[in-house]
């Protein structure tokens, strides 16, 4: 790691906060609108991790659920105010940003909406001009009659087809059943045809989420603006959306954790964590920042209270104590040996943390 200030940059939904914003805005503003993101989710997983799909990146979920969302009556001060009634954080979250950001520079890169990044901010005291998210403006789109019926009818159709059951380890369409592949086909046609030739297409067109190569663009930025080394960044992520900035920041020796991540996340990162509580993320900002990432991948090793409480300020260590004496927190250095193993009790653990229908989401 070469010398710099060391900077810290976090995903929002997962190590911060329990919410799926868009998930439960979709519940909330569409019928059987829960069924219909998971569907479109999962579709954005293939399309991201299967067919890699130019123009195409994971998190592009957002700019797929607009036209329902808008045809079914979201506005900007809808989602403005559903997102700042609805913030769940993770215990601790709160506190572990202001104590990361006074160790060194820190930024949340989220693929969710900005009126519930900003309202997160609202709650946390987190400073806004410190994130990236997605930015929309949803009044300035409008929709004819006519393609209102036509997309709400497409909605109903989504609601009763079948989940792509995606193989593991899938490398192509071809290894999905043919059911599946069907499903892919028709999704295909309804997104880039039907949907695409609508005025509710311009809204996919500009719309640009902050996921997958551009939460790495993102990451890239924020080295230039703090004049740090790549390779002095912590990165913490959860899901499908942080794979790029993952193997980005991993690729020039930076730090990647996954917290409470998917199997996704847990394949492309270094460390993973299953915890209840963030005060975990601020000891690992706190050893990263004092001693670099040689020493966090030796902790994880032997991840006991004798080897970290020399590492962290008392305070911060009786903290940490005190919060994990009853549900003991998991860190665990990932190798191809425990990856496929880590993977699946850390997919099971975030939904006892996140929810069931939350916590399954790419």
């Amino acid at each position: 790691m070469k010398n710099g200030p060391k900077v810290f940059v976090t995903d929002c939904e997962g190590p911060i906060s329990k919410n799926d914003n868009a998930f439960e805005l979709m519940s909330r503003i569409v019928p059987c609108g829960d069924r219909i993101f998971a569907l479109i989710s999962r579709y954005d997983d293939v399309l991201a991790d299967i067919v890699k799909k130019s123009g195409y990146k994971a998190g592009d979920t957002l700019r797929l659920i607009l036209p329902f969302m808008k045809a079914y009556g979201a506005t900007n001060k809808l989602i403005t105010d559903f997102s700042s009634q609805n913030v769940l954080l993770v215990p601790g979250a709160d506190e572990t940003l202001r104590s990361v950001n006074a160790l060194m520079p820190s930024f949340i890169v989220s693929t969710s909406y900005e009126q519930y990044i900003h309202s997160l901010c609202d709650v946390t005291g987190f400073p806004k001009e410190d994130v990236y998210c997605t930015r929309l403006d949803i009044d300035k789109y409008y929709l004819p009659e006519g393609e209102v019926t036509r997309i709400k009818r497409i909605a109903e159709e989504l609601s009763t087809t079948p989940m792509i059951d995606v193989p593991s380890n899938a490398a192509s369409l071809n290894d999905f059943s043919e059911g599946s592949r069907g499903i892919v086909s028709r999704l295909d046609e309804i997104f880039w045809r039907e949907l695409s030739e609508m005025k509710a297409g311009k809204m996919m067109k500009e719309v640009n989420p902050v996921g997958g190569y551009e939460k790495a663009v993102a990451v890239k930025d924020i080295a230039q603006k703090t004049g740090a080394d790549l390779s002095s960044v912590i990165y913490v992520g959860d899901s499908i959306t942080d794979v790029d900035p993952f193997r980005l920041v991993r690729s020039v020796g930076g730090l990647t954790v996954s917290f409470n991540g998917n199997h996704y996340a847990v394949r492309e990162a270094e460390i993973a964590v299953m915890s209840h509580h963030t005060c975990i993320t601020t000891v690992l900002a706190e050893v990263f920042s004092r001693f670099g990432k040689r020493k966090i991948l030796d902790l994880a090793d032997s991840w006991t209270l004798e080897n970290i409480k020399p590492l962290c300020n008392q305070i911060l260590f009786d903290k940490y104590e005190r919060i994990f004496a009853d549900k003991p927190v998991r860190v665990k250095k990932i190798t191809s040996g425990n990856m496929e193993k880590l993977a699946s009790e850390s997919s099971a653990f975030r939904k006892t943390v996140r929810g069931e229908a939350v916590g399954k989401l790419g």
